[in-house]
């Protein structure tokens, strides 16, 4: 670690993280598992972002309810705050839920229909006990919308009166009613308009100076990625294959997998364009993995240790890949 780093406090960490579903089969035979989530180990430090990016099923977002327990873990220890949240009971993870708030991919099933956004953002506050003085709440209300660009104009109106950008600030706004810690930003733009992504990725930024907001940032989108994220995490077929900042993920990646991803974004900022990267063969499913290297059935460097599951490797610092043969690819790609 840097000097830089050991100075920020983490604020969210899972160790081996497993989350299994059981399949239904025949009574007397052998249990079978979607191995959904598999040894999964991160750290998200106070007032950064970092990025959780794959293709859709690979385990993003079981990952991310997993962690805050809205799933229960298969098995993993997980700490919130300095919190064993594995220690706590019901009634506590209730209590503690005001500091972890998720925002949905879709604003318009995240909202109901016949609620107000009065009564959308009060509700989280009604619940939790907070502002419970005289139009302590209704000020409160009026004070969310404006730091989320919208107005008291807005109170008494219902969703279906919304864009869809408005609609995900009313959500946001939601989110922050209880004054959490950190927001779980599940694919929050990709069901909005191009030209609105861009307006709803800066508030996100700039809600996250003003409130020292910290976020778990789950996207497909690589171009989103690089422009909110510090740190990045890639996940295949429910592992963690690599981890390290933004300009280290974008610049030199090392898993065979991360490197198809990047050649298949049309461009990918600073770094631009790469060589495409065409993989083979069906994603496996979690209900039956390849063994060893999850990815080597459609690896185009695997070879026969890839049978052999891999350690988790710190190339550099804060760089940490899942793979056999990341030097010697490295090393062939520079000769």
């Amino acid at each position: 670690m840097t000097a830089q780093t050991e100075q920020r406090r983490v604020l969210l960490r899972a160790d081996d993280v497993c989350k299994w579903f059981p399949i239904k089969g025949w009574p007397f035979g052998p249990k079978r598992y979607v191995q959904a989530v598999n040894h999964v180990s991160f750290h998200i430090y106070e007032g950064e972002t970092l990025g959780l990016v794959g293709e859709s099923g690979c385990g993003k977002t079981t990952l991310a309810r997993t962690v805050l327990r809205l799933l229960e873990p298969t098995r993993g220890d997980i700490q919130f705050n300095g919190v064993d949240l594995m220690a706590q009971n019901k009634r506590q993870l209730r209590a503690m839920r005001k500091d972890m708030q998720i925002v949905f991919q879709d604003p318009y099933s995240a909202l109901h229909p016949r609620m107000t956004v009065r009564q959308t953002i009060e509700e989280p506050m009604r619940i939790r006990g907070l502002y419970t003085g005289p139009g302590e709440r209704e000020a409160r209300v009026r004070e969310l919308l404006q730091m989320v660009g919208l107005n008291d104009t807005h109170m008494d109106r219902y969703p279906h009166e919304f864009s869809g950008g408005q609609r995900q600030r009313i959500v946001i706004a939601r989110a922050l009613a209880t004054e959490p810690k950190l927001l779980i930003c599940d694919e929050p733009v990709s069901a909005l308009d191009v030209s609105v992504r861009a307006q709803i990725l800066n508030l996100l930024q700039d809600l996250q100076q003003k409130l020292g907001l910290t976020y778990l940032f789950i996207s497909h989108d690589l171009s989103v990625v690089e422009h909110i994220c510090d740190r990045v995490a890639i996940m295949y077929l429910g592992q963690m294959v690599e981890l390290g900042s933004n300009e280290a993920i974008f610049s030199r990646p090392l898993h065979p997998y991360t490197k198809a991803l990047l050649s298949a974004a049309p461009q990918v900022g600073q770094f631009g364009r790469r060589d495409r990267i065409l993989l083979e063969g069906d994603i496996p499913s979690p209900a039956d993995p390849p063994s060893g290297c999850r990815f080597r059935t459609r690896c185009p460097h695997a070879a026969d240790c890839c049978a052999q599951e891999p350690a988790w490797v710190e190339a550099e610092e804060g760089h940490c890949v899942l793979c056999h043969r990341f030097r010697e690819l490295e090393e062939d790609s520079a000769s």
